[in-house]
Order: C-alpha cells, then sequence, then structure tokens
C-alpha cells in the first residue's frame, strides 16, 4: 500500500533526453496526455478547446516573469579580502520591488551590510541573512528597480534547463496572457506557455470565459522537498491575488453546472486557497502557502492543464490529490514517460479531470 506521506511515494526515474530544453514550435503544438478515469488519450495541446465547453471557465495566471536573476560584485572588505563575484536570484519582494528576499552563491563569501554592486552604478545592501537566502536593499526608488532588472537581469530558467538563457527566452518563457502591468514571478507558470492567441480566441469562439487570477511564482518552486514525511515539509509562500469579478464569474459558473479549469498548479493553489474558509470561492489577496497533498477537498478546480513535473516536488504532490491518490499519479507518468513525452518547464503537458 503506498503511504501517501512517504516522499519516496513521490519519486520516478526519467531519462534525460526527456527533459526539455526548448519550448515546442509553434507553442500549441506540444503534446497534450488526457486523462480521465484512467484512460489516456494523446492529443495535441491545440486540441483542448475539444475539452471545455460553453460557460466553462479557463482560469489562468497573469502575472509576468522578471528577469530575476543578477550578476554582481561585492567589493574587498579589506586589503586580504579579494572581490567576489555574486549570482543573485530574487524570489520574493518585501513590502515593494525595492526589498527582496533572494538566493545567492557564494552565500558563504557574504555578510550583514555587505554591497553588492552592479553595472551603472546601482547597489544593493545586504540587510539579513538565514540559511541559503539573504535580503537585498537596492540603492533605486521602488519604481525603478523593475527598469534595472529588465536592462540587467536574465531570465531565471529553471536549474535543470542546462544552458544560459538567450534573447528568445525573454518571450518564450513567458505566457502570451502575462500582463506587464503585474510583473512578479521568477518562474513561469508553464503550463501557460501552450497558450498562443489563436487558441485563445477558439475558446474564447466556443463561449468558455478565460479568467485572470494573479500569483508571483516564487524561486521556492524549484526546491524539492527534503524531509523524508512529507508533512513536515514548510511551504514557501506566494503572493496572489483574486478579483471580486473573477470570483463572482466562477461561482456562478459552479452553480450553473459548469466546469472550471485550472490553467497550471498556480492557478489551482489560489483559487482553493480563495475557497479554504468556506468552500466557496471569493475576493481574496494576500500570501498562501497552502500544501496540497492527498486527501485534500478540492472546492473550485474541476479540471486543471499542469506540465509534468520533477519528482519529489509539492506540485507532483498537488496532481496526486487532484487525481485522487498517488498511484493514479504514478500511472499517468509511467503512459508519459513509455510514449515519450517531454517533461518539465519547456515540455508537453495533460489534462487531469478531478477524481
Amino acid at each position: 500500500m503506498t503511504d501517501i506521506y512517504d516522499l519516496n511515494s513521490y519519486d520516478y526515474y526519467l531519462p534525460r533526453e526527456q527533459i526539455a530544453t526548448h519550448p515546442a514550435q509553434p507553442r500549441d503544438s506540444a503534446k497534450l496526455l488526457v486523462w480521465n478515469k484512467g484512460e489516456p488519450r494523446h492529443k495535441l495541446f491545440s486540441d483542448i478547446v475539444d475539452h471545455l465547453n460553453d460557460g466553462d471557465v479557463l482560469v489562468v495566471n497573469n502575472s509576468t516573469v522578471i528577469p530575476a536573476r543578477l550578476h554582481g560584485i561585492r567589493p574587498p572588505r579589506d586589503e586580504q579580502s579579494p572581490p567576489v563575484n555574486v549570482e543573485i536570484l530574487l524570489h520574493q519582494p518585501i513590502g515593494n520591488f525595492a526589498e527582496w528576499r533572494a538566493f545567492a552563491k557564494p552565500t558563504k563569501r557574504l555578510r550583514d551590510r555587505d554591497t553588492i554592486h552592479f553595472n551603472n552604478n546601482i547597489t544593493a545592501t545586504i540587510t539579513g541573512r538565514a540559511e541559503e537566502q539573504i535580503t537585498l536593499r537596492f540603492n533605486l526608488p521602488a519604481d525603478q528597480v523593475n527598469i534595472f532588472l529588465q536592462e540587467q537581469g536574465e531570465v531565471p530558467l529553471p536549474p535543470y534547463i542546462e544552458r544560459i538563457a538567450d534573447k528568445s527566452d525573454v518571450t518564450e518563457y513567458q505566457t502570451v496572457y502575462a500582463d506587464e502591468n503585474v510583473p512578479g514571478s521568477v518562474a513561469a507558470p508553464t503550463a501557460g506557455l501552450h497558450f498562443t492567441e489563436e487558441l485563445l480566441d477558439k475558446i474564447r469562439a466556443k463561449g468558455v470565459i478565460i479568467c485572470e487570477v494573479t500569483l508571483h511564482v516564487g524561486a521556492g518552486t524549484f526546491l524539492s522537498v527534503m524531509t523524508d514525511d512529507i508533512r513536515q515539509h514548510k511551504m514557501h509562500a506566494e503572493w496572489g491575488q483574486v478579483s471580486a469579478e473573477t470570483a463572482t464569474i466562477i461561482q456562478q459558473a459552479k452553480q450553473d453546472g459548469k466546469k472550471i479549469a485550472a490553467v497550471g498548479t498556480t492557478a489551482t493553489r489560489l483559487l482553493e486557497t480563495a475557497a479554504r474558509e468556506t468552500g466557496i470561492i471569493q475576493a481574496w489577496e494576500g500570501s498562501t502557502d497552502i500544501f496540497i497533498t492527498p486527501g485534500f477537498q478540492f472546492n473550485v478546480a474541476d479540471m486543471l492543464i499542469t506540465n509534468f513535473h520533477l519528482p519529489k516536488s509539492t506540485l507532483l504532490m498537488l496532481v496526486s490529490a487532484f487525481m485522487g491518490g498517488v498511484p493514479h499519479m504514478q500511472a499517468l507518468y509511467r503512459e508519459a514517460i513509455a510514449e515519450n513525452y517531454r517533461f518539465y518547464s519547456y515540455g508537453d503537458a495533460c489534462l487531469l479531470t478531478r477524481s
């Protein structure tokens, strides 16, 4: 019998060649594994329109990925202390964009009150440290930090994509519906990368309502669970917002017996957070650290569009919960590996119906 709390229950072997290092071209030509009641069907992502009906609601995460990876220098502290090249990965703003929590390499060479220098006389002061993380405050007004990131930052491709980000990633690692007025993610909500403007138009033409929510994806999404008992894992927090308009549309659709299709685990986590207190979705704003594992009671999402996730990740645990248990997830992943699906951020997708 599968132990749903045992981290090893969420492990699997993936041939290295099935890790996607570039996206499908065009976006919606990626493969789509449709899984309903244990029966797999192999489609193209563009076929997703066939699985949505008039009055259904498609919920997308409109957060924009910022170029959150930076390279700077910590100057010498004294004559015996050489300068240190520093790589920074911003992952969560504190209050506003002037101050951030970040991962840094090499963390051990940094101290509180050290100053990191970037090009054009931009600096950031370390205001705190906690294990592998630091807190940085830029010498810029909050409204200028995003401009600085656009000029000097790099697209923060996940570590399993073993190449340097190039110019194409600036657009490819961004959904077509990302709203430039809501920057904040340091990882893409990757299920949404498969949509094109043309495919969205086809979906709307079928009478499907497309609603936007915002969840700023943090770098914690790259982190594996490290505790053998997953109940001991502390989930990273991410800021999100569900508007009153979106909540009303979704609730009305549910009352009318229509389906709610969440694009990605980020949208799913946010929707379930907004319905957590009463079981009914409502307007919500704040930081969520909801951890969805098997046995979770879903209140909103009926369908989940998602990519194939890393072993031992919280995202894989969410998928297991949505499918009604770990054995169902394991069967899905065996099928995807056997049929040579491409995995992870730039990989193929699956469409799941809630058990």
